[in-house]
Order: C-alpha cells, then sequence, then structure tokens
C-alpha cells in the first residue's frame, strides 16, 4: 500500500513540473514583446580617456534602463577612442584600462538587464593591429558576439586591422545586423544584410572633430536614408557629439527619419519599433529578384525592334 501511494506521489509531482515547464514554455512562446524593441541610441563626447568615456557609457546605460530601453546602442569606439583621432600613435591604446572598464560594463549590463551594442577597440595578438569593433552584450553581461569593421579607411588602416565577417543577433524576436562608419559606403553589405532577414541595422560612427564646413554632417544621414529605404530596414546611426559631428539619427523602413538628437551635444534618443507594422516598400516586388541577378521587372521581350538599339 505504502508503495502504490509512494507511485502515485511521484506521479503526481512529475505531472506538476510537467505542466509548469509547459506553462513556462508557453509563456517564453507568447512573449508580449515579440517583434517589439525599445532602442536607446547615445551620444557623448569621445575621447582619449577610456575612464571618461566609460563613465559616459555607465552614465547612459543607467539611463536608458530607466527610460525601458531593451537595447543601449553607443558610436564607434566609445569605449577606446578613436585610432586616428583620439589616439594619434597605435602603441598609445590603453589596453589594461579598456578591459577593466569593458568588465565593469559587462557587469553593469547584467545589473540593469540590458543588451549593449559597444563601440571600442578590441586587441589582437602582438605584432598585428586591433579591430574596430562592436561588442554585443546580452543581459546576462556575456559579449555573445562581436562585429569588426569590414571597410576600414586608408587612414584606419594605420591603425586598424579589418574584419571579415557580419554579425547578426535576435532581441525579441527581432533580428539585429551591424556596421560601422565607413562601411556605409558599401551597399554590398546591406545586401548581404537583407538576404539574411534582418530588420534592424545597428549603425555606430565617429564623425566628430571634424571642420565647421566638413560635408559629412549633410551626407552621411541621407545615404543610411536610402540604404533602409532600399533594403527596408530601421536604422539606428549613432555618433560622438564632440565637435563638430552630426547627431544620433533613427530611420524607419520607408527611408524618412523618425527622430534625431541636437548636434554636439550629449544625448539618448529613445526609439520604439514594431515591426508588424507595415511601411511604404517601392523595391518590394522585385527585390529579391535583383538581389538574385535579374536586373529588370516582368519578361524581356524577343522583339527585333527591342533587340536593334540602334533604331528608332
Amino acid at each position: 500500500m505504502k508503495t502504490i501511494f509512494s507511485g502515485i506521489l511521484i506521479t503526481a509531482v512529475l505531472f506538476t513540473i510537467f505542466l509548469q515547464k509547459g506553462y513556462s514554455q508557453n509563456n517564453t512562446s507568447d512573449n508580449p514583446d515579440s517583434g517589439k524593441l525599445i532602442i536607446a541610441s547615445c551620444q557623448f563626447p569621445i575621447s582619449a580617456d577610456v575612464t571618461e568615456n566609460a563613465r559616459w557609457i555607465r552614465k547612459q546605460m543607467k539611463d536608458a534602463k530607466k527610460r525601458n530601453a531593451h537595447i543601449v546602442h553607443f558610436p564607434e569606439c566609445a569605449l577606446s577612442g578613436y585610432g586616428g583621432a583620439d589616439i594619434k600613435n597605435i602603441n598609445d591604446f590603453n589596453w589594461e584600462e579598456i578591459r577593466l572598464q569593458t568588465e565593469q560594463i559587462l557587469t553593469l549590463a547584467k545589473e540593469l538587464q540590458v543588451w549593449v551594442v559597444l563601440g571600442t577597440s578590441h586587441q589582437l595578438s602582438d605584432g598585428n593591429k586591433p579591430h574596430n569593433s562592436l561588442y554585443v552584450i546580452n543581459p546576462e553581461g556575456e559579449i555573445v558576439d562581436r562585429y569588426d569593421k569590414r571597410f576600414c579607411t586608408t587612414g584606419d588602416l594605420k591603425y586598424y586591422t579589418p574584419g571579415n565577417h557580419f554579425a547578426v543577433f535576435e532581441v525579441n524576436n527581432v533580428k539585429c545586423g551591424l556596421l560601422i562608419c565607413y562601411d556605409i559606403r558599401f551597399p554590398e553589405l546591406f545586401r548581404e544584410y537583407r538576404k539574411r532577414d534582418v530588420d534592424i541595422i545597428f549603425h555606430s560612427f565617429y564623425n566628430a572633430r571634424m571642420s565647421k564646413d566638413n560635408i559629412l554632417p549633410e551626407i552621411m544621414p541621407v545615404t543610411a536614408q536610402a540604404s533602409a529605404a532600399s533594403n527596408y530596414f530601421y536604422m539606428s546611426l549613432t555618433n560622438s557629439s564632440a565637435k563638430y559631428s552630426w547627431p544620433c539619427y533613427f530611420i524607419t523602413p520607408n527611408g524618412l527619419v523618425q527622430d534625431k538628437l541636437k548636434s554636439n551635444k550629449p544625448g539618448i534618443l529613445i526609439s520604439e519599433i514594431d515591426t508588424s507594422d507595415k511601411f511604404y516598400d517601392a523595391s518590394r516586388p522585385f527585390r529579391n529578384e535583383a538581389i538574385n541577378g535579374k536586373l529588370y521587372s516582368g519578361e524581356i521581350s524577343k522583339d527585333v525592334r527591342s533587340e536593334n538599339r540602334k533604331s528608332y
């Protein structure tokens, strides 16, 4: 009798655990935030002072969390300072301080339970120049991926080793991709992210400490708008706020600017997206065919008057 009772009790416990497990799994699949993100695009005056940069990063992470952000996006080389602008000699990167401050940022990401896209320089082995990188930090305080700037300018190549891979990760079932600054000049990168079904590009820049009449504040945002519209992405653009610079932008998949910050001032731009929202998408009917090499719409005519290009 005791054996039968024990068996019934064990069965009941196991059944309860099964129900709880099933309920938990259903809750995960029914996540009300699925397809939605609250994004904090951050700008501050990046410098060669790693400790000061880290102070800004931690402050803005905390402020972003107070504003319910799921992910906090920082500019190119936000932590380390930018080789060629802030760092004049490749031997002047303060790797010990960069590692120390990175660990503190990882710890804070775990405390705040937020995702972070952190711009920094990534040290390689002796004799090799570092990467210009974006760390993807999850809410457990772990670096889960890293994007390395693929297209370095001729000036960058004096300080950095280019990367050779894409980086795609998901937050709340929103597929995210990463690019850095000069990558914007290469539409092939955007097309590859489109083929990977990315919903949003986090694009980090360092266009600061420029002359007052520099062209970049005029052309960089509109170039991003064209890429967003051509590929149907959201785009978060972050930049240093050191003078003279252009500010954070948030762009919708139809290529319009949803919002932007003020130039040359620290700040956080909060943007909300829902991937179920529909936007105007002019190239959608033929985009995939174009990506696959069919560079026309409809069907080609075999008419001789079409083939004779010297006729009228």
